[in-house]
């Protein structure tokens, strides 16, 4: 009895002894923010930087502005977006007299880092019986970074030049990789596999994918622009087939590029001349389809020669 008293009596004066030090505790904890959780941020859309973007386009818009601007604050506001410093300029005469139905930049220097002077060709109408209206004119726009680099980007550092137009020389057409072009050989497999796959192609006339080679993937033209299409002269890369080899049965395997001119008829116009360089590959006796090519090949000075030895044979 006289062991339990001593042991009531010692724990009371542990707790009397330690209600400070728990209160202390207590407050401190209550000072203490206690993390909420929180709905998560969606992530802000950061601007393209300098290498994504080019300061043509940007030309192209501010002399669209810039060519229907007048004196209202709708056109005034407009331009600012461009040019800042048109919000404290004064502009006389009603805006849209004058129209850009067409821009595009055609020549665009660097003048130093993030600077850049580009010159638009902009075909402008008047609504007035203008004899001028609907020619060509040019205008010179020097277009900055907006930070020096272009990561938040463009503005105009001054308004629109109107400029002469840019002088070029005449360039020459490039020599290109094939052969003398002939009229296409109907005994060919090549040309029925041609035909076939540009009729499919352009005039939704016939299924595509029976003309591929495995793996090739192509989406015919939709809406099919031309009622018909019809081949008239082929061209090969390179020397080409040994003499009498079109009519042979193809090994697999082997590839033939080719450049092929054709004519289609379209819907609302007359015939239109194309050309299109298509790669095609042998498979179980046939040929078909192994690439629409992004461009004809280009003679290099080794395959310049065999061109022209084709020609001349």
């Amino acid at each position: 009895m006289a062991n339990w008293t001593a042991v009531v009596r010692w724990s009371a004066w542990g707790l009397l002894l330690a209600g400070p030090l728990l209160g202390g505790w207590a407050l401190a904890s209550a000072r203490t923010p206690v993390p909420v959780p929180t709905r998560a941020q969606a992530p802000r859309a950061q601007p393209a930087s300098s290498d994504a973007v080019a300061p043509a386009g940007f030309a192209e818009l501010y002399v669209a502005a810039y060519v229907k601007a007048g004196d209202s604050d709708a056109d005034t506001e407009e331009l600012s977006a461009y040019y800042p410093a048109a919000r404290s300029m004064s502009w006389s005469g009603e805006g849209g007299a004058e129209r850009a139905e067409s821009a595009s930049a055609v020549q665009v220097r660097q003048v130093s880092a993030g600077y850049w002077s580009v010159t638009v060709a902009a075909r402008i109408t008047s609504s007035s019986k203008n004899t001028d209206s609907g020619r060509v004119r040019y205008f010179q726009v020097p277009v900055r970074a907006a930070d020096g680099r272009g990561a938040s980007g463009w503005t105009a550092a001054a308004l629109p030049a109107e400029v002469a137009a840019p002088t070029s020389s005449k360039g020459v057409a490039p020599e290109l990789s094939y052969g003398s072009a002939h009229a296409p050989v109907d005994s060919d497999p090549a040309v029925q596999t041609v035909r076939g796959f540009l009729a499919a192609y352009l005039t939704g006339g016939g299924e595509l994918d029976r003309y591929l080679s495995p793996g090739t993937t192509l989406h015919a033209v939709r809406p099919a622009p031309y009622t018909a299409v019809s081949v008239t002269q082929i061209a090969e890369h390179g020397q080409g087939p040994a003499e009498g080899a079109e009519a042979q049965v193809p090994p697999d395997g082997v590839q033939r590029r080719l450049l092929v001119d054709v004519e289609g008829d379209g819907k609302h116009t007359g015939s239109r001349p194309m050309s299109y360089a298509i790669e095609l590959r042998a498979r179980d006796g046939r040929w078909e389809v192994a690439a629409l090519e992004a461009a004809p090949a280009l003679a290099t000075p080794g395959t310049k020669s065999n061109s022209q030895e084709g020609q001349g044979s």
